[in-house]
């Protein structure tokens, strides 16, 4: 029996635009960080950082900082003590294959930036001090970091990375189907590496509890994962520690794994049995996690028509010496479009660098960058429309899955869609055809993909005599909206209004769930919520029905509706309960429920599910300067259900704005000589602001999937999937010059 959590007289929350529930704690300051809470007698530890990319360090004198007043110790690999031996204990949830990085472990340097020492003191100032008068002796050797220099020595990774889909086996010839193509498209494509950089830097504040137990504060996307990565490194009994990160200030994928802050505030505690707090500089934020780097070669085969005859994607990535990171880079071209003879790589790399890490939309934004360049240059080659060639090779199933068939798609409709709004079928195709005064004008676009995926989580429900519903969730919210969606969801379900629902999340203390990424939250906690709630509606029927001269006697649950904080009959409102009046006069303290979600098994090996989109750029690029604006876009998005418009609307625009980041302007640079990131601050890094984004105009196209109980597919990373493509394709239409290696800077328009 299910009851109806659709109440009727009002609108429903879900699908609607609803403004944050965390909006004021955040704009009022109410809202605490990692790096801001507070605790009795907490000390600062202030990292100190390599100054070499490879080699080993000779000797630490530390004599000079711990001389300073307020200085409690400093920490290096010759005094640090013991934790976990086995490189296994240091693996977390999501990590790669490979032995992860372990701070202050030996005397061996792996990076530069690498922490070496730790200055602890009374407090920040002085630990920042302190730090400075640390002198390191290195015995250096020459790092590589260029893996144009290193596509030699790739590899195909012999373990693969859980959740990663290596490229699918070939079918048909693509080699000879290439050869024999009478349009050959062939090229090499690059994506810069790229920064995370989240408003919030990277933190930790363990507080001593006392009796051996601790309260971490992490700025983490995934509190289970640090609690079961520290409890496996320092030995700890699982409720002994309790992790907790109820707001984050950014992640985008920095926060999925464990950063050596963690590890070193973890370590000074329990060494000083103190409370230490660990904040990372915005320099330091360039030691770790990033976006690869990675060479790509796409080799297209086509008729005169368009139609793809042959279609290659090889791949080379970066990753560290010590884990064998991994994307899914290539496979999307085999998903994207249909082929009958299709080959692709994917190897890797080892630099002398960081393992790198998942950045929004990790693989796709690569992957869909290179294929979707390629099809735009297989269209000026063979005098096609954009759209009309990618709907004339449209996949109807996914290729790479053995031709399984997609849970739903609608891609066609959002290229109709999109291209409508933007006016795309007044294009005139012929590059360099259009200017307004100075500047070219061009007009480009290209398709998204991403995977609508779901994990296990549970979600705790509590109605209290109040009437009020509380729900609790580990999960994070990054931004994206989670505390406010599992509102409404709450709210629906139990016919209360979303001022009646309290939603606590980022506490191992709460419902278990999966770290926050991948846009699977929304289908996998929204679903156990869901649940969680019609479990706590089935028990309030139950002793409402059960009352004396119950209004609800002898009616089924299928016929009743939860609306204004009662339970009522469907089509006879007057036979009504309130909540409230229920728990009291059934003397019920509270009902309580844990809803879980998981992945449809039975789904999933019928239907491949993914978000798709299609995005219109336009540009206008000064001739004489080189300066490229990006002055509109238009994002159509099928991603099934929609639960709020306006923070669904948000995330795209992120994504979108992301998007035009990796285009223009973002750029890790190294200096290969050192091995070292030189642009180490948002000075030098260049992000888009105010006045790089103007009209962006996001399209939410109607869909319908079955993957989960609420329809969704997630909209954290399909905003920035393709973007970059569409703002290179609509260069090139301005200037008839294609830049193939991101971003688009000034030397290469001009050059």
């Amino acid at each position: 029996m299910t009851a109806t959590f659709s109440p009727t007289g009002r609108d429903t929350y879900v699908g609607t635009a609803r403004s944050r529930v965390d909006g004021p704690a955040k704009v009022t300051g109410l809202a605490k960080y990692a790096g801001e809470f507070a605790a009795p007698d907490l000390a600062h530890g202030y990292v100190v950082s390599s100054r070499i990319a490879k080699g080993r360090i000779l000797s630490i004198d530390t004599s000079d900082a711990e001389k300073v007043p307020g200085v409690v110790k400093v920490l290096t690999h010759e005094n640090r003590p013991r934790t976990a031996f086995l490189a296994m204990n240091y693996r977390d949830m999501v990590a790669p294959p490979g032995s992860p990085f372990r701070a202050l472990y030996d005397d061996k340097i792996h990076f530069s930036g690498q922490p070496v020492a730790l200055v602890v003191a009374e407090d920040f100032e002085t630990a920042r001090f302190a730090a400075s008068l640390v002198r390191v002796t290195y015995e250096a050797e020459t790092p590589a970091t260029e893996i144009a220099e290193l596509k030699d020595l790739a590899y195909d990774p012999p373990k693969k990375r859980s959740g990663i889909k290596p490229p699918p086996e070939p079918w048909g010839d693509a080699d000879a189907a290439f050869d024999g193509a009478p349009v050959k498209v062939r090229e090499d494509y690059r994506l810069a590496i790229e920064h995370h950089n989240p408003m919030e830097p990277h933190a930790s504040t363990v507080v001593r509890e006392g009796d051996g137990k601790y309260t971490v504060y992490d700025k983490t996307q995934g509190v289970a994962n640090s609690h079961g990565y520290l409890t496996a490194v320092f030995g700890l009994n699982k409720a002994d520690v309790r992790v907790v990160n109820p707001y984050i200030g950014g992640g985008f994928g920095s926060g999925l794994r464990p950063q050596y802050q963690l590890f070193l505030a973890m370590l000074a505690a329990r060494d000083l049995d103190r409370s230490v707090r660990v904040v990372l500089t915005r320099d330091q934020m360039w030691t770790f996690t990033h976006r690869p780097d990675a060479l790509q070669t796409v080799s297209l085969g086509a008729g005169p028509d368009g139609a793809l005859q042959a279609l290659k994607h090889d791949v080379i990535q970066e990753t560290s010496r010590y884990e064998d990171y991994q994307e899914t880079i290539p496979n999307w071209s085999g998903v994207l479009y249909r082929c009958d003879n299709v080959a692709m790589s994917y190897r890797l790399a080892q630099t002398d660098m960081a393992t790198p890490g998942d950045m929004r939309a990790p693989g796709a934004v690569t992957g869909v960058f290179a294929i979707e360049t390629a099809m735009d240059e297989l269209a000026q080659a063979t005098g096609q429309d954009p759209i009309a060639l990618r709907l004339r090779n449209y996949a109807e199933a996914d290729a790479t899955a053995g031709g399984k068939p997609f849970g739903s798609k609608e891609l066609k409709e959002a290229l109709r869609q999109g291209a409508e709004r933007f006016g795309w079928a007044r294009r005139n195709p012929e590059p360099r055809s259009t200017r307004e005064g100075r500047e070219l004008v061009g007009w480009g676009m290209a398709c998204g993909i991403w995977e609508a995926m779901m994990q296990q989580s549970s979600v705790h429900a509590a109605l209290t005599p109040d009437g009020r519903l509380e729900l609790g969730n580990a999960t994070g919210d990054l931004g994206t909206g989670t505390y406010t969606i599992l509102t409404q969801i709450g709210a629906d379900a139990l016919g209360l209004r979303m001022e009646d629902v309290t939603v606590k999340l980022g506490d191992t203390r709460l419902a278990e769930a999966p770290v926050a990424g991948g846009s699977w939250t929304a289908a996998s906690s929204g679903t156990a919520a869901m649940r969680a709630c019609r479990d706590i509606a089935e028990q309030a029927f139950r002793l409402a029905r059960g009352l004396d001269e119950s209004p609800l006697a002898n009616v089924e649950f299928d016929r009743v509706v939860l609306e204004g904080g009662r339970i009522a009959v469907a089509d006879d409102p007057a036979r009504s309960m309130a909540l409230t009046d229920v728990l009291r006069k059934a003397g019920v303290e509270r009902l309580e429920a844990t809803g879980k979600a998981a992945p449809d098994k039975d789904h999933a090996k019928q239907f491949e599910s993914y978000t798709h989109s299609a995005i219109f750029a336009e540009v206008k690029v000064d001739e004489e300067l080189g300066q490229v604006r990006v002055t509109r876009i238009v994002s159509a998005i099928a991603a099934g259900k929609i639960l709020n418009t306006k923070t669904a609307r948000s995330q795209i625009l992120g994504g979108i704005v992301m998007g035009i980041g990796s285009a223009l302007e973002e750029e890790s640079m190294l200096d290969h000589r050192l091995g070292r990131f030189m642009n180490h601050n948002l000075g030098e890094y260049h992000v888009p602001v105010n006045a790089d984004i103007h009209d962006i105009e996001v399209i939410f196209v109607d869909e319908e999937d079955k993957a989960n109980p609420l329809g969704v597919k997630g909209l954290g990373e399909i905003g920035i999937v393709g973007t970059a493509a569409a703002i290179a394709n609509a260069v090139f239409h301005a200037t008839g010059k294609r830049v193939r290696h991101l971003p688009i800077t000034v030397d290469k328009i001009l050059g």
